[in-house]
């Protein structure tokens, strides 16, 4: 997971209550949350849902209300449902969701399981890392069996770009302006507009070395 800013100005459209999924709200959370699903993190999804954090099981405060209003996959969204209702909150200034849940990613592209593991032992970190361990392992279902395949495929994909990024810098055939243009890729690939960018992130934390190197790259 990553932390986002929401600005405190709702979208217009909200204080009509027709509709809490209008163009302007749309487009303010795709800006918001760097055009990635909060959960999965899948960048420039197919299917995009406004996800109401809160359940708002027909309460109209709930359900316009700006501040529970997020971005979100319409795979994570139909996993989440109201089932997981005690989350962490993205949003949150006062949360470091990042390093509350170790992502961990797959060391090939047909791994069928990726490791997700609370860090802390709170209410809200172990129901989060619920969630996350449910959206990338899950098998309860042919449908979710396959995109999640294709799910930690697309994760391994953006880890095997983060290895061969660090072989080039670790490299010493190759000249210096190549090594530092590689490490300069390396800390965007760690920026939180970044598809998967926990994943990577918690590599370099796991590392002494990237860490090192990397380690004042992760806000």
């Amino acid at each position: 997971m990553f932390n986002v800013t929401r600005p405190a100005d709702a979208p217009e459209s909200l204080a009509a209550r027709r509709s809490y999924s209008e163009e302007d709200v749309l487009n303010k959370l795709r800006e918001i949350f760097y055009d990635k699903c909060y959960l999965c993190e899948i960048k420039d999804p197919t299917s995009i849902n406004v996800e109401h954090f809160d359940a708002h099981q027909g309460n109209l405060d709930k359900k316009f209300d700006w501040n529970n209003l997020f971005y979100v996959c319409g795979r994570c969204n139909n996993i989440k449902l109201a089932k997981y209702n005690n989350l962490l909150d993205c949003t949150n200034d006062n949360v470091d969701v990042f390093r509350s849940i170790k992502h961990l990613p797959p060391h090939t592209p047909y791994q069928s399981k990726i490791i997700i593991e609370a860090i802390f032992t709170d209410e809200k970190t172990i129901e989060t890392a619920a969630l996350l361990d449910e959206i990338f392992n899950t098998e309860k279902t042919i449908n979710k069996k396959i995109t999640g395949k294709y799910l930690r495929k697309k994760v391994f994909h953006k880890y095997n770009r983060f290895l061969e990024l660090v072989n080039e810098y670790l490299d010493d055939e190759l000249p210096q302006t190549r090594k530092d243009e590689s490490l300069e890729r390396l800390q965007v690939l760690m920026s939180r507009n970044q598809e998967f960018s926990a994943f990577i992130r918690w590599v370099v934390l796991e590392d002494e070395y990237l860490r090192e190197l990397l380690g004042a790259s992760i806000d």
